[in-house]
């Protein structure tokens, strides 16, 4: 799998969470969003992968990770996070909804039309969406 795999991957995820939630599949659909989040913060990671050179031992052992600040940790645009947090309020709301995601919301069933409609605004939305901006740094 390289990085524009995991480019689609985030981009096929938002499709199908968004189908889902078309059927009122409000938990199976933030499961989803959570992962094309992840899938979007580990394109950034790999993006930091060269050809013939040894990665860095901290951003290959945390690649396999499905929790959100440590992909964040690792994708090389966490100060670029931090700056665009700090001049845009909603992208801050936004990141703090998608940070709540933890790959145990699949055994979670009762997520609630808020709560998966929350995260996909936070995801999607076109000015402060968390993978909208993602889409800038992979």
């Amino acid at each position: 799998m390289d990085r524009s795999d995991l480019q689609i991957l985030a981009a096929a995820r938002v499709a199908d969470a968004e189908s889902l939630m078309n059927g009122g599949r409000w938990a199976a659909a933030y499961y989803l969003l959570g992962y094309a989040v992840e899938c979007g913060l580990k394109a950034c990671a790999a993006k930091q992968f060269h050809e013939h050179e040894a990665p860095d031992r901290t951003i290959v052992n945390n690649f396999y990770t499905h929790q959100l600040d440590r992909l964040l940790d690792i994708s090389g645009a966490k100060a670029v996070h931090q700056a665009r947090a700090a001049g845009d309020p909603q992208f801050q709301v936004n990141w703090n909804v998608v940070h709540d995601w933890n790959e145990s919301s699949r055994y979670d069933h009762s997520t609630t039309e808020t709560k998966a409609r929350d995260m996909l605004a936070a995801v999607t939305d076109p000015s402060s969406g968390v993978l909208t901006w993602l889409k800038t740094q992979w």
